[in-house]
């Protein structure tokens, strides 16, 4: 962390203690919990009855102006366990923290003017320092996280150096909320959410589903073109399946289960991955050798229990479809295939204009906490060895993440941020040595010796619902035209212009372009520009009596402006073009 950012922490610790001052001055009832910087600002937990309002925020944000300008000086102190209790004993929540602390660690506070809080710090010397701040929203959170306890309510705020640093960040911030997936995604009709059917379980509308059909069919396309061999396999196992694989183990809690182990001769459940039954494919028959590597794909719908707390949008939702797929090989093949898996989605997400955005995390294995792992020591160094040295090869520029690795094997997980800057796994390529042999899959070698195949489990472009989200995002809903869900609405001036509209329609689905909206409302041109622009639609192409003489039509493109006008031929041979070599 770098000296500045050590600095605009300590501003950001003291701007949540000023909130939490201020806080206790309007609402003395409320109990105090925890307030850390974080990177793009702080927050604060309060245990209040009723969450705080708009015009709350509003009103802690004036009281923390006054509590700056009172200039109170922020004071250090320690005090024996015995007395920081006394001190905390209206504080429930202290309390709880200060029973934690280990008999050695020293008990601090910080003081300023009547406030005092259990802190570690630092902070600043006065609240003065603290000048450019803004609070942002409150939301709910569980205390510590956990569901099982109480829900607390969370204020998040901002705090800069300056109020030009500050006026930029939030105006950022309004940029990211025109972005917003969540909104712009609902607003242009790509999907909704419905209460009575639940969280995590979004409805993709004609639009959204037209897009994902569209991406599902070029990664289909692409990984036939790179030797991808497709199947096709149930939603949901018994139990016994899962128990082979160690997910009933490792991951029940995160399954939707139907039945009862106790009471029902069989229980099932939804599958949250694709590698068990995909395996069945290898071990329909003997394999050897000259059989590897096998590649196998899959467009997967896939079902994982996640918390409520963590839904949001399309991003993390509980039933999701992935372009998952699983490659059997020997050990000598096992770089090649990795490469060419990583090779293939680096393609993919540069075609769709996601590439500059991600980073690159190898996620290794813990093992100080060696129940989360199947696996003995020396296969983990060998797995984990094998993929740093791929990775090292590559040259690729990635971070280590130690416990973050699957149960079964070490991964490199592509990460991206949403406009909010929350951080996600986009893709995962991951090597597996252990899943082989609990399922019994074995190849014969060269020399005649059965061995257990190398298993690479990886993602070409992930989530299909997630990405949408993030091309969502990343385009603000002005997709490009192979992807967008209208690409060409045509606006006759008048009923007589109709007939020509359908004819250059019908000249362009001949060329593959079938997307493709009339606008036959008897409304103003003006207003039916206004509508298709609202809408994002790539080239709006209005037609009228000159256009027909000429056998062309006048072109307005939503990245270039007006185009003038061009010949239907033209214009047909542009789009296509510009759909075929998928050009952003």
């Amino acid at each position: 962390m770098t000296e500045e950012m050590n600095e605009l922490q300590v501003l950001r610790h003291s701007a949540s203690h000023i909130l939490a001052q201020a806080v206790k001055r309007l609402f003395p009832e409320a109990k105090l919990t925890i307030g850390p910087a974080i990177d793009n600002g702080f927050y604060y937990d309060f245990d209040i009855e009723t969450p705080f309002s708009r015009e709350d925020l509003d009103n802690l944000e004036a009281e923390m102006k006054k509590i700056v300008k009172e200039n109170l000086k922020i004071e250090r102190f320690e005090l024996p366990r015995n007395e920081a209790l006394e001190l905390m004993k209206d504080e429930p929540y202290k309390i709880e923290l200060i029973n934690e602390l280990p008999d050695d660690e020293p008990i601090s506070f910080y003081k300023q003017g009547d406030f005092t809080d259990l802190c570690a710090g630092p902070h600043v010397n006065y609240t003065s320092k603290v000048k450019a701040f803004k609070l942002l929203s409150a939301t709910g959170a569980y205390w510590r996280g956990d569901e099982h306890n109480k829900m607390l309510t969370r204020v998040y705020g901002t705090a800069f150096k300056t109020k030009d640093e500050l006026a930029e960040y939030l105006e950022q911030l309004e940029e990211a909320k025109r972005r917003d997936h969540n909104k712009l995604g609902r607003d242009l009709e790509l999907f909704t959410t419905v209460d009575s059917i639940g969280q995590g379980l979004p409805i993709l509308l004609p639009k959204g589903a037209r897009m994902i059909q569209l991406l599902q069919r070029w990664v289909e396309d692409t990984e036939q073109q790179n030797g991808w061999q497709l199947t096709k396999t149930p939603l949901m196992a018994k139990s016994d399946l899962y128990k082979i694989s160690g997910h009933w183990d490792h991951y029940k809690d995160g399954m939707f289960v139907l039945g009862d182990e106790e009471t029902d001769k069989e229980v099932f459940a939804l599958r949250p991955m694709t590698c068990p039954f995909q395996y069945q494919a290898f071990l329909n028959r003997g394999r050897s050798y000259r059989d590897l590597p096998m590649r196998l794909n899959e467009t997967s719908t896939l079902f994982r229990n996640e918390a409520s707390g963590e839904m949001h949008g399309l991003i993390r939702v509980r039933q999701f479809t992935i372009s998952e797929g699983h490659l059997m090989c020997t050990p000598e093949q096992l770089e090649d295939e990795f490469r060419r898996c990583l090779e293939m989605t680096r393609s993919m997400l540069d075609t769709l204009g996601l590439l500059e955005d991600v980073s690159y995390r190898f996620s290794q294995w813990d093992p100080d906490n060696r129940d989360k792992y199947i696996g003995t020591d020396e296969q983990w160094d060998e797995a984990q060895s094998k993929m740093q040295n791929i990775l090292d090869d590559l040259g690729l520029d990635y971070k280590v993440g130690i416990g973050e690795a699957a149960f079964y094997g070490p991964k490199l997980d592509i990460q991206i941020k949403n406009v909010h800057g929350k951080e996600d796994t986009l893709v995962t390529i991951q090597i597996d040595q252990m899943l082989a042999e609990k399922f019994g899959m074995e190849y014969v070698d060269r020399d005649g010796q059965k061995k257990n195949p190398y298993i690479i489990h990886r993602t070409s472009i992930g989530c299909y619902e997630r990405t949408l989200a993030l091309l969502i995002e990343k385009y603000a809903g002005a997709f490009p035209t192979w992807l967008a869900p209208v690409q060409i609405k045509f606006l006759p001036i008048a009923d007589r212009h109709l007939d020509f509209a359908y004819e250059v329609k019908k000249k362009l689905e001949e060329r593959g372009i079938w997307r493709i909206e009339i606008d036959d409302r008897s409304e103003k041109l003006g207003f039916k520009l206004r509508e298709a622009q609202l809408e994002k639609v790539p080239y709006m192409v209005v037609v009228g009596d000159k256009d027909i003489e000429a056998n062309a039509v006048s072109v307005r493109s939503r990245k270039a402006g007006d185009m003038g006008s061009m010949n239907v031929d033209e214009f047909v041979d542009m789009i296509v073009d510009e759909v075929e070599n998928k050009k952003r």
